[in-house]
């Protein structure tokens, strides 16, 4: 989607939805020691394990959170890292806000993947972990809000964290659920289209094309969890915004992977 977006194909793309159970690696993790005991922990629990291009360290999808992608084309996109991080987090918050929560911006000692633009309820519980990729001509915000099922998500982090020989505090990771138990993934899709509309958005229901899904279909070896990412030179982290989870694709990988994507089909 991303792609289709920055080549001016397909229009800016907002995906709220709700996720099957996976546990997410950046590259970071898969360069650690601790990594293949970590996939080990995830798969032992339940968990398909996935590589994804953005920055940070391990998060979990859950079939009870709402996740959001957001694809929109810049032709600077590499200069407005930033102003996305803070345009995202604030749709978040003010709909978390609008559900009576007291949602913040900003990182808890000991959260797991920790980012600035982390979202919190009372500056105690971390709800949201949000990253970025830039590639020429776009960039992706994704991450995922968690709802309930709190323990599960404290359950498997400790162990993953732990491989990875990483700092994690478990009290800092929950849900929404946990301040509100009548909370769900569907409510809180609508607290965010309700805030979009009141901003003056312009919303309408899609479904993915087929050509997207091929697309989609042919990536799919490389969010492998055996493969270890060649991002070294191709993956960068953006050296203007310290604290944030984004990394700008050069376009040499680009072209790599779409080399890669041909021989694959």
């Amino acid at each position: 989607m991303l792609r289709s977006v920055a080549a001016g194909s397909t229009e800016e793309s907002l995906r709220l939805y709700v996720p099957d159970d996976a546990l997410l690696f950046s590259s970071l993790d898969a360069r650690r020691p601790g990594y293949a005991r970590a996939v080990e922990c995830a798969r032992a629990a339940g968990y398909e394990p996935l590589i994804r291009l953005a920055g940070g360290h391990a998060a979990v999808f859950l079939e009870t959170s709402m996740a959001f992608a957001w694809a929109s084309a810049d032709p600077d996109a590499s200069l407005h890292i930033r102003p996305r991080f803070e345009r995202l987090t604030g749709w978040i918050v003010a709909a978390l806000q609008s559900l009576g929560l007291d949602a913040r911006i900003g990182e808890i000692p000991g959260e797991y993947c920790p980012g600035e633009f982390s979202v919190n309820v009372a500056g105690r519980v971390k709800v949201m972990g949000v990253g970025q990729r830039v590639i020429r001509g776009g960039a992706h915000v994704g991450g995922v809000v968690t709802v309930a099922r709190s323990g599960a998500l404290r359950e498997i982090l400790t162990p993953v964290y732990d491989a990875l020989e990483l700092d994690f505090r478990p009290e800092t990771a929950g849900g929404v659920a946990d301040f509100d138990p009548n909370l769900t993934s569907e409510r809180v899709i609508e607290a965010v289209i309700e805030i979009l509309r009141s901003e003056g958005y312009v919303l309408r229901e899609s479904n993915l094309d087929s050509s997207i899904l091929r697309a989609a279909d042919a990536l799919i070896p490389h969010h492998c969890p055996e493969r270890l990412p060649n991002s070294g030179a191709a993956l960068r982290a953006s050296t203007q915004t310290r604290g944030t989870k984004a990394l700008i694709q050069d376009g040499e990988l680009n072209q790599t992977l779409q080399r890669s994507e041909e021989n694959d089909t």
